[in-house]
């Protein structure tokens, strides 16, 4: 029988926005300033569609100016250069997201480091990057998904990590490297493992914090676990499902959960664990952009 604590971070996520609609709510009424949310979405690939609406709603949920550009897939680079570059110029416009992945005509990486670092809610410019890659954790946006596997870590372990072994398997831009950084401003000690690490199950055992982030369903066996672990688990990956009916699928992560749960300490659900932080990090980092902007002490989280 399963004895780890299952971290919600649904419930997570409603804390972090119910702290981002107060201080939207409170920065309106001392500065007249409304937070501003800029999402770009190119194209027409649905899954992107679906996440850019989620974000609409959420951002309009906080209180915020949420506003939304749709492109066409044949956008040219310079067309949604002008397009970033008009609303970095924008007063009324925080948070500038242009949701990933662009069509593959486009160079993503040109426009994502064309946002202005200050407007970078996803943390992904290098401006940011470097600001938590020298240990800054207060002047810049940090990358949302690491942000909210940290705020489920700390959760769990409090804010001082001093003494513990974490292993992050995964090296993206995107989510490892910052959830290396982030674990290490912590005072944990951090091994940054993937897919060439050599006796990846040997590396995994002894982290007293595991996060995985690889993308292959269900890869992080119980057999790779310290008793008594956190496992964060990132992965989300959609595997068939017969037995919910023919073509059917269901969403798992990048850990055996059922298996994992017997050994951990503790251990985020695939989906209902990271997943909601994400979306809530966002808002976070908007309504942190827009307190910096009006010169005002933004919120922690």
């Amino acid at each position: 029988m399963a004895l780890a604590t299952v971290i919600d971070g649904k419930s997570a996520a409603t804390s972090v926005i119910e702290a981002v609609k107060i201080a939207a709510a409170g920065l309106e009424k001392e500065t007249g300033v409304r937070t501003g949310l800029a999402v770009v979405i190119v194209g027409d690939d649905p899954a992107s569609h679906t996440y850019v609406g989620a974000k609409g709603r959420m951002a309009k949920e906080c209180g915020f100016n949420s506003i939304q550009q749709t492109l066409p897939a044949e956008t040219t680079q310079n067309e949604l250069a002008k397009l970033v570059a008009s609303l970095n110029e924008d007063a009324a416009i925080h948070g500038i997201l242009v949701q990933l992945p662009l069509p593959t005509h486009l160079n993503a990486d040109a426009i994502i480091q064309s946002i202005r670092p200050d407007k970078d809610v996803d943390g992904l410019h290098v401006v940011n990057a470097g600001k938590l890659a020298t240990g800054d954790l207060t002047s810049g946006l940090i990358s949302c998904t690491p942000a909210g596997a940290m705020l489920l870590v700390r959760s769990i372990h409090g804010d001082d990590l001093s003494g513990l072994d974490a292993v992050v398997i995964g090296r993206s831009n995107l989510f490892g490297k910052p959830m290396a950084q982030l674990l290490l401003a912590a005072n944990a000690t951090v091994t940054t493992a993937h897919s060439k690490t050599k006796d990846l199950p040997a590396v995994a055992c002894g982290a007293d914090i595991l996060v995985a982030a690889v993308g292959r369903p269900e890869m992080v066996k119980a057999d790779w676990l310290k008793p008594g672990v956190t496992v964060i688990d990132v992965g989300i990956n959609r595997i068939h499902a017969p037995e919910r009916g023919k073509g059917k699928s269901r969403l798992v992560g990048d850990v055996a959960y059922l298996e994992a749960a017997d050994v951990a300490g503790a251990i985020t659900p695939v989906p209902g664990g990271v997943g909601p932080m994400t979306i809530a990090m966002l808002m976070a980092n908007t309504v942190i952009a827009a307190h910096r902007a009006a010169g005002k002490q933004p919120p922690r989280f």
